[in-house]
């Protein structure tokens, strides 16, 4: 019998996609940024970020939300689209904000 791969629910995503830091991170890039393609970028750098951030907060045994260890799932695409999401918004919302 081969490996046994996990389930992956909708509850295992959320925590991935509202990690407060990536969040942050998004937002306030996205908000800065002068130029759409840049969002991409911002999603790069925010998955990245909250990636160490939430790496070092399970290392020391802090309860996060997101946490990032060996036996369990990071979600390595699940931020980046949420990172990207909230890049965008962020990015309209200060477009619109401008007028």
């Amino acid at each position: 019998m081969g490996p046994t791969v996990p389930v992956v629910t909708l509850w295992d995503w959320l925590p991935a996609a509202f990690d407060p830091v990536l969040i942050l991170i998004a937002v306030w890039l996205g908000w800065k940024a002068d130029q759409f393609g840049k969002v991409l970028i911002i999603g790069m750098v925010a998955l990245a970020v909250s990636v160490l951030v939430s790496w070092a907060i399970s290392s020391l045994g802090i309860p996060w939300i997101a946490p990032v260890r060996s036996e369990g799932l990071t979600l390595f695409p699940v931020r980046f689209v949420a990172a990207m999401l909230w890049a965008s918004g962020a990015y309209a919302a200060r477009r619109l904000a401008r007028g």
